[in-house]
């Protein structure tokens, strides 16, 4: 029924070229924003989920691999960024049909949450593809079970993002989806099994942790470790790559206020206080990218050596400053100004910081294109930054002024009301004037199966555009 209500309202609201060279209007804006979700659900989306790049005609999409048109995206911006920039637009403008869209991504979501209470990368919808996960939902279908993918993985904000979505539409709907909240539920409850017993979390994860083999302890260098990649499995180590232990703090905090459960709150902090407990000794006091049980930094993919991190460590550090913010604890700010100390000296000539530094010696690490540790940077990979910018000087601003100041107060509701700006009057003008008459907004770019640049439509675009129109029609309210 939804859907074929918002097929023909896009019919009806069609925004003419001529239109789109005219001053832009909030009336005129509502059309243009029904009409982009109008084609972007009824056309793009697959059973209510959505990939990040489609050709232009729509008959090729991707996520970060190859993808058919039965296939969606979790993790971003795939199916819980969009489902999120619905459900912001509603939120601004509470457009019905805009819940409703958000609704149809949460949908999209509970269809693909594994028996292990995560996501995969992505959700297959094909029924003979379905047959090869552990989707919670098939639990009733004849299969063998052992034999099925029931990995739920935390790397790139996957399962972190789809929950975080899920609580949120959950919230929206005041608890009365039965669907949404037991997946939502059903999600925390099996992250909170699935922490360490030092507050730490795994890349990836099927079930709980033996916590006889995770003895809680405070990281020490190795005495030696293997210069050649040993091709191990790392998916059980504590991670922080990728921001992987940065995100389920964040996402515990949410949770415990969503749902105003402390367990959550409390696991939120033993995250934390994993911080505290795998800074590096001197002379290097900041952290690694993973750690093995022995608390030690360990070897990930080939081209992650065991090392202390330029690049995870200043989002440690921002971490450990917004733990501080939530709960007032000074422990948690007392690490930070011997980290910003050691990689201020440890900036290349550049100003840049290097990804990996060599355990002690402190010199960076890079890697050739054939995968052979080197201490040269003139042939890196290229899908891989080795070198990351610094934001040291304004980390130590933050936490200067968090010691000077204190935690801040909450916001108050309305806090962030957008202004009618010239700034975003003109932005709102442009996203309108580049949509098609479909509601599409095509660009030059890229897909995986074609080294040519073509005619693509991105999920960000079409995010960054509903959000730049959603906060026009807020800000055009009285």
């Amino acid at each position: 029924m939804v859907r074929r209500a918002l097929v023909l309202l896009g019919a009806c609201l069609l925004v003419s070229p001529t239109a789109a060279q005219e001053p832009l209007t909030p009336e005129r804006a509502e059309e243009a924003l029904r009409k982009a979700v109008t084609f972007f659900q009824n056309e793009v989306s697959a059973h209510g989920g959505y990939l990040w790049r489609y050709s232009a005609d729509l008959k090729r999409g991707e996520g970060e691999g190859a993808a058919s048109r039965t296939t969606v995206w979790v993790q971003p911006p795939g199916t819980p960024s969009v489902g999120m920039a619905y459900l912001d637009a509603y939120r601004r403008t509470r457009f019905d049909w805009l819940q409703e869209s958000a609704l149809a991504a949460a949908h999209a979501l509970a269809q693909g949450q594994l028996a292990s209470g995560g996501w995969d990368y992505r959700i297959e919808f094909d029924p003979k593809d379905r047959r090869r996960y552990a989707y919670l939902l098939d639990a009733d279908s004849p299969r063998d079970a052992k034999s099925l993918r029931n990995t739920s993985t935390l790397d790139d904000n996957t399962t972190q993002a789809a929950v975080r979505f899920l609580m949120q539409v959950d919230q929206a709907l005041e608890f009365r989806d039965p669907v949404i909240h037991r997946a939502a539920q059903y999600a925390l409850e099996k992250l909170l099994a699935a922490q360490y017993p030092n507050g730490a979390w795994p890349q990836r994860f099927e079930g709980a942790p033996d916590p006889e083999k995770h003895p809680i302890r405070r990281a020490e260098y190795p005495a030696s470790w293997p210069r050649e990649w040993p091709d191990e499995d790392y998916r059980d180590y504590y991670t922080f790559n990728d921001n992987a232990l940065a995100d389920m703090i964040a996402l515990m905090f949410d949770a415990a206020e969503a749902y105003q459960d402390e367990r959550f709150r409390e696991a939120a902090q033993r995250g934390a206080d994993f911080i505290l407990l795998s800074q590096m000794p001197e002379p290097q006091p900041a952290w690694a990218q993973q750690y093995n049980a022995q608390m030690q930094p360990a070897w990930a993919r080939k081209f992650e050596p065991p090392s202390v991190t330029g690049g995870e460590s200043q989002r440690i550090l921002r971490t450990l400053m917004e733990v501080y913010r939530r709960t007032g604890d000074k422990k948690y700010l007392e690490p930070i100004p011997r980290a910003l100390a050691y990689l201020k000296k440890s900036q290349l000539p550049d100003g840049r910081l290097a990804r990996f530094y060599e355990l002690h010696t402190n010199r960076p690490l890079y890697f050739t294109k054939d995968y052979v540790l080197t201490y040269q940077d003139d042939d890196l990979p290229t899908h891989y930054a080795f070198q990351v910018d610094s934001s040291l000087e304004r980390l130590e601003k933050d936490y200067r002024e968090l010691v000077e100041k204190g935690p801040p107060a909450p916001r108050k509701k309305g806090d962030d009301k957008p202004r009618m700006t010239d700034s975003l009057r003109k932005q709102a003008e442009a996203v309108v004037g580049r949509m098609d008459e479909r509601g599409a907004w095509v660009e030059r770019g890229e897909l995986r199966d074609s080294d040519r640049e073509q005619d693509i439509i991105d999920t960000r675009t079409f995010i960054k555009n509903l959000d730049i129109l959603s906060r026009y029609l807020q800000a055009a309210q009285p």
